[in-house]
């Protein structure tokens, strides 16, 4: 860590001379011990040292595992936000896909008619309209994971030149391709209503469009 200095004891208070006042103390317990029983005693002989009540500590002691389940909190209430702000953003992307093709359904009913006239079932023309509702969502998919590598890759220099090189993102193939279908599938879905609307089309009506 390109951030950190590292001094002996005697060394760090001749350079920073200030007494006896630390910001936080890093202790490792022995083998064989418990560290909640360890922090338990501590706790209670700095109680005494500093002649306070419990409940009304100027301090705290913490151990590795209640800092790994107070990390685990926070990083759970962020994943739920980032999880709802997806869920908006994919509601969000299914309604626009959906307007688009009951639009692109409005501007091709005369070549609906024609389909129909020579022999396509209602299952094709359905068929066509959702592939087509998914390309449309795949595509916004790639632009978005192309978005989220630029981003994620700006992020971790920026992160790395701070000193924090170990938050480097990291892109498994499996979830880039993982990404694309769902962006595929989520327009599939949107394009269902779509794709019913124009294969129901009457042929008749349907041909005398304008």
């Amino acid at each position: 860590d390109d951030s950190s200095i590292y001094l002996s004891f005697d060394g760090f208070k001749s350079v920073l001379q200030r007494g006896d006042e630390y910001s936080f103390i890093v202790a490792r317990t022995s083998p064989g011990e418990s560290p909640e029983d360890v922090a338990e005693r501590a706790t209670e002989k700095f109680r005494k040292r500093f002649n306070q009540k419990e409940g009304q500590e100027d301090f705290f002691i913490e151990t590795f595992e209640e800092a790994i389940s107070t990390y685990n909190t926070v990083l759970l209430v962020l994943n739920v936000i980032l999880f709802l702000i997806a869920l908006i953003s994919v509601i969000v992307a299914g309604v626009n896909i959906a307007n688009t093709m009951y639009t692109a359904v409005l501007e091709r009913t005369k070549e609906i008619g024609i389909m129909k006239a020579i022999g396509s079932k209602n299952s094709d023309i359905m068929l066509v309209f959702i592939i087509e509702s998914g390309v449309l969502g795949l595509v916004g998919g790639i632009i978005g994971i192309i978005t989220g590598l630029i981003v994620a890759n700006l992020g971790g220099a920026v992160a790395s030149r701070y000193g924090l090189s170990m938050l480097k993102p990291y892109f498994p193939w499996w979830l880039v391709v993982g990404c694309a279908l769902f962006a595929f599938l989520v327009g599939a879905v949107a394009g269902i209503f779509p794709a019913l609307q124009a294969s129901r089309q009457n042929p008749v009506d349907a041909l005398r469009y304008e």
